[in-house]
């Protein structure tokens, strides 16, 4: 492991690959992601998520336009009423300054908000939000190709909280926010479970390739986008 903030470390296995967009934050930080926490009240995360179990038009998730293996990805996306896009993008222009810090860049473009959710059985496999991965004979990943070099920030707010045993469609259990290839001192996974009206921003490089684990119970619900960045 080589260590990329004060508290993460990535696999050194990295350090062999082909990554054409490796980009880490300030290595003093103590993690290499940012959690904002409070973007969203408990209120309006429960008004969203109300909003997307209510959604009669949600359609299944692709695969950058194509259509998608449902053992890759298993994902609906909803409907954002026009006041919770209004809202949210009054935060988000309130948060930009301290995204741009700590990342060290200047946000230029971002997609629209996709609103993303997981019901039970709800699951995406590792992938990188920029990249594909490139594959020798045996199906081990050797390295990156870029295909969205127009993402190089990735925002993901939580309308939904982690709780080991959920019970109503504000919470659930599983569907954990695993980074593939970052430990904590330790050797342990990064593996987030963060609380509605949280939101966890990081590259969209390879370094931070991620999955979400198999929901168990419960509803997960999160709103996210890729921003472009002047670098």
């Amino acid at each position: 492991m080589h260590q990329i903030s004060n508290h993460v470390y990535a696999n050194d296995a990295l350090l062999g690959m082909v990554v054409p967009s490796k980009r880490l934050p300030n290595p003093y930080a103590d993690f290499p992601y940012l959690l904002i926490k409070n973007f969203f009240t408990p209120q309006e995360c429960h008004a969203i998520a109300l909003n997307a179990l209510a959604d009669k038009e949600a359609v299944k998730a692709q695969l950058r336009g194509r259509a998608l293996d449902t053992a890759i990805r298993k994902t609906d996306i909803h409907t954002l009423k026009a006041q919770h896009r209004t809202l949210y993008e009054s935060r988000f222009a309130q948060k930009r300054p301290e995204i741009e810090h700590f990342f060290s860049l200047s946000l230029s473009s971002s997609t629209d908000i996709q609103v993303l959710g997981y019901e039970k059985g709800g699951f995406y496999l590792k992938h990188s939000d920029d990249s594909s991965e490139l594959r020798d004979a045996t199906g081990s990943t050797v390295g990156f190709k870029v295909v969205a070099p127009e993402r190089k920030l990735t925002t993901v707010l939580f309308a939904t909280s982690y709780a080991p045993n959920s019970s109503d469609n504000d919470h659930f259990s599983g569907g954990e926010l695993l980074f593939n290839y970052l430990y904590d001192a330790h050797g342990n996974t990064i593996t987030l479970r963060p609380q509605a009206g949280d939101m966890v921003v990081f590259l969209s490089n390879p370094y931070f390739s991620h999955e979400v684990l198999t929901v168990q119970s419960g509803f997960r619900l999160t709103l996210v986008q890729w921003h472009n960045a002047h670098i």
